[in-house]
């Protein structure tokens, strides 16, 4: 994480929204989805009070960018009271950056560490400035799937 990068928390019964705005692609996923909770016009632009924790987090998990994620203070456990192994999965998006879902430590070429939560959103296109992130650079250049 770079020094001066700006981290912003909303927090409301043991779970933390956490909004890194100089990750955000501004894929307008969010606002457009519950926008009881997220408003771009409002200051704070993050209302943790405007729907029931389960939409909140529902709806962070559908941020792109990764931008947005979550944490809770409770620790899931399975039937055996141990705790339970997350899945990490892969997708690319058409035309767009590769998402991967789950925790993630990510190292960038600088070396320093970040730790991500449930989406982050890697550049494929080469033209990001946040790399390894996903900027939304390949709108501005063009960039297409090799496949097409």
């Amino acid at each position: 994480m770079a020094m001066d990068e700006k981290i912003k928390k909303y927090t409301k019964d043991g779970v933390t929204v956490i909004w890194k705005p100089e990750q955000c692609i501004h894929s307008t996923r969010c606002w457009k989805g519950l926008v009881s909770v997220f408003n771009p016009k409002a200051r704070p632009w993050v209302n943790m009070e405007g729907a029931p924790l389960n939409e909140i987090m529902k709806q962070v998990s559908a941020c792109p960018s990764g931008a947005l994620s979550y944490v809770t203070t409770e620790v899931e456990k399975n039937e055996e009271g141990t705790q339970t192994e997350k899945t990490t999965a892969v997708e690319v998006m058409k035309n767009g950056p590769l998402l991967v879902y789950g925790n993630l430590n990510v190292k960038d070429a600088q070396g320093n560490e970040t730790h991500q939560y449930k989406v982050t959103a890697f550049c494929r296109c080469g033209a990001s400035a946040n790399k390894p992130y996903c900027d939304g650079s390949h709108i501005r250049i063009g960039f297409r799937d090799s496949q097409e």
